[in-house]
């Protein structure tokens, strides 16, 4: 039978196969312009589960902060070509409107079908990997940080005690900044009493032996691994860590002169980084 060549790029519009596909289909299904659509997606979809092993260690991250929601998307694929596509950037921005939209928390099957559909299109393998989102309250804030080209993304949450204190320009700075040592020192936990009670036991083992083969006293041997353990939180603990912009003070230390200075109670309540390929 005839398919006309109009009907053919209305189906390729739609779906995003290629011409050859589009008229096979149309030919298979007598012209029938809907089981034609179906029967590609059905073949999109399968040649998906083809795919679905491939490793995907290139991608992208994705934020958006709404007055009520803060989200941070990690979206992965095979190549860089693709992690620069712009169906691909429009893909994770679609998907973070739908976790906003339904209130959704963590990765599930629409998610993942909104992933599929794309790599129908493109034929690369494409993952959501990662779904972090932080609820707001009225005095709650949050801010970003994105590196490059997306490779990396910092969301940072905060808590003051009126919301007026996030209009201040100083505490705005430093909250934007905070975002940037996120990113450049990569903290594990936001602050000591995070760190799991069966590393601390660990580290305490490690940094006794270390300081017994010191040839201090024995009375001073419980100061000195207190004084390794307070190093560790140094290195790993966000509100413990030199301050990115100023290394005399801590992160702690530089947030409670802010907030002083502007007038205002200030904390820090989360944070996540989001790495592609890590």
């Amino acid at each position: 039978m005839e398919i006309k060549a109009a009907t053919v790029k209305k189906l390729r519009d739609a779906t995003g196969a290629g011409m050859m596909d589009c008229k096979k289909a149309l030919v298979a299904a007598e012209g029938d312009f809907a089981l034609a659509e179906k029967h590609l997606k059905e073949m999109g979809l399968a040649a998906v589960a083809k795919r679905a092993d491939r490793a995907t260690e290139n991608g992208r991250i994705f934020t958006k902060i709404t007055p009520k929601k803060a989200v941070l998307l990690e979206l992965t694929c095979e190549t860089d070509f693709v992690s620069g596509n712009e169906d691909f950037a429009k893909l994770g921005e679609d998907m973070i409107d739908v976790i906003i939209e339904k209130n959704y928390t963590s990765i599930n099957e629409e998610l993942e079908l909104m992933v599929k559909n794309l790599i129908a299109v493109i034929k690369e393998n494409m993952t959501v990997k990662n779904v972090l989102v932080f609820d707001l309250a009225d005095n709650d804030f949050a801010t970003t940080y994105i590196h490059g080209a997306g490779e990396k993304g910092v969301l940072v949450e905060f808590k003051a005690d009126k919301a007026e204190a996030f209009e201040n320009e100083e505490i705005k700075e430093f909250c934007h900044d905070c975002a940037l040592h996120v990113a450049a020192f990569t903290p594990t936990y936001l602050k000591p009493s995070e760190i799991p009670q069966a590393d601390i036991d660990e580290l305490t083992g490690i940094f006794t032996k270390q300081a017994q083969g010191m040839g201090k006293p024995e009375k001073i041997i419980p100061n000195i691994v207190k004084g390794m353990l307070n190093k560790n939180n140094a290195q790993v603990c966000f509100l413990q860590q030199a301050f990115v912009k100023d290394d005399k003070m801590s992160v702690e230390a530089k947030m409670k002169q802010v907030a002083k200075a502007a007038g205002f109670t200030l904390e820090i309540t989360g944070f996540q980084m989001f790495s592609v390929g890590a």
